[in-house]
């Protein structure tokens, strides 16, 4: 049973973590693994817990 786990910022829509849901789902259902077997895990990071280069994500203003 395959656990994918997605990091993303906080504030990401409903519709945005669906489709991810879905998007990965399909890429394991194509290789013959059940849809059902398939979990997705989606974190939601605050962009000033997320470092990228020695300063926050918040501090760079990146991104959505």
């Amino acid at each position: 049973m395959p656990l994918v786990q997605v990091y993303v910022w906080t504030g990401r829509d409903p519709e945005f973590k669906k489709d991810i849901i879905s998007g990965i789902t399909k890429v394991f259902v194509e290789k013959g693994i059940p849809a059902q077997a398939v979990e997705v895990l989606v974190h939601e990071v605050p962009k000033d817990s997320w470092g990228m280069g020695g300063v926050t994500a918040a501090e760079r203003g990146t991104g959505k």
